[in-house]
Formats: C-alpha cells, structure tokens, sequence
C-alpha cells in the first residue's frame, strides 16, 4: 500500500477539492480465436467500478451499479454502468467532492470488481485503474494502478480515501480479493475489510 503525496505537502489532500478514479479495460477474445474470440471481443465484459462511503466500519451509501448520486448533492458521483469495456478512455469513472461530503463519512473505499455473474478479470485486458486530482476543473492523473494478470480474484480495492481532521488522506491499495457476484453485503465486507 502506498500514499499519495503532493510535492509541495504532506500524505494528504491538502488543496485537492475533487478526486477521480477512473477504470478501463478492453474485452479480450481468451485463447479462442475465429468466431468466437470475434463474439468474446464484441460483447466484451462487464467489470464495476464501485466507491462505498463508510460511517467508521460501517458502509453507509455505495456509488456505483444502479447508485449514480447516493448523497443525493452530487458530492459523490458515478458515470454509469459500462457492460463491454469498449471504447477510448476510462470505461467507468467515480468523481469525489470532498467539501460536500457529509461530515459523517469517515472514509471510502474504491473497489473495481468482476461483480456480475458471467463476468471475470480473465475476460478483460489491459485493466487499468487511474486517480486523477480534479481540481479546478481539470484533471491530473496521479496514479495508474495495474493488477496481476495472474489474479484468479474478481475484486480489487484500488483505493482509499480517509477523513483526517478537516482534509482526506489518499492511500492506493491493489489488492485483490474474492467477492460472491450478484452479493452486495460481499462486496462491502470486502471494503470494510480495507
């Protein structure tokens, strides 16, 4: 596990008002080629971008599968649901503001997984999760975050953000984990567990 320093300050998010994290990935033909790696390819694979907003230990809103804007102010945003992985870019996006998050929420947890059933990290490649300062309206990545190939996990903790005194602290995690798919308090047991 890693911190996220700023060069001109200490381990937190002095000055950063907005965060996002983003995930992206490309759907993969497996080792089959011909018509079905061309069917593999074209319908891709479903991976999730999800951030869940703790109350100390306990999971209080989750962002992320059919939750858009769970503080309902706009403080804690998702893009949407991207089932295939096609496409430029980040495929799923989370977009924190951290001065309008209510002031109970202690920490959250952004967690990447292969949550829905049929879906795996074995059918995506190039799965990369990006954090990007997005402060003053534009967007610096700070950190490009891979997991294993060798992963034969369907969730990864990408990142987390703890309230310290009135900032947030950043901590990268990358670790990789097995969530049941289609289980949602599996999914935050595996935050909280972060």
């Amino acid at each position: 596990m890693i911190t996220l320093t700023k060069e001109d300050g200490p381990a937190d998010l002095d000055g950063v008002t907005h965060l996002s994290i983003g995930a992206s990935w490309d759907p993969t033909s497996g080792s089959s080629g011909g018509l079905l790696g061309t069917l593999r390819r074209k319908s891709g694979t479903d991976l999730d971008l999800i951030a869940i907003a703790l109350q100390g230990a306990d999971p209080v809103r989750l962002a992320g599968l059919d939750s858009l804007d769970p503080m309902g102010n706009g403080s804690l945003l998702h893009s949407g649901d991207n089932q295939t992985g096609r496409g430029e870019g980040d495929d799923e996006t989370v977009t924190v503001e951290f001065a309008r998050i209510p002031s109970h929420i202690t920490s959250i947890v952004f967690i990447a997984a292969a949550y829905k059933k049929g879906s795996s990290f074995q059918k995506a490649r190039n799965i990369s999760f990006k954090v990007y300062d997005a402060t003053g309206g534009s967007s610096q990545q700070v950190a490009d975050i891979w997991p294993s190939l060798l992963t034969q996990d369907n969730g990864c903790a990408v990142a987390k953000a703890v309230r310290v005194g009135t900032g947030w602290k950043l901590e990268v995690i990358n670790v990789t984990g097995k969530i049941k798919q289609g289980d949602e308090h599996a999914l935050m047991r595996f935050a909280v567990s972060k």
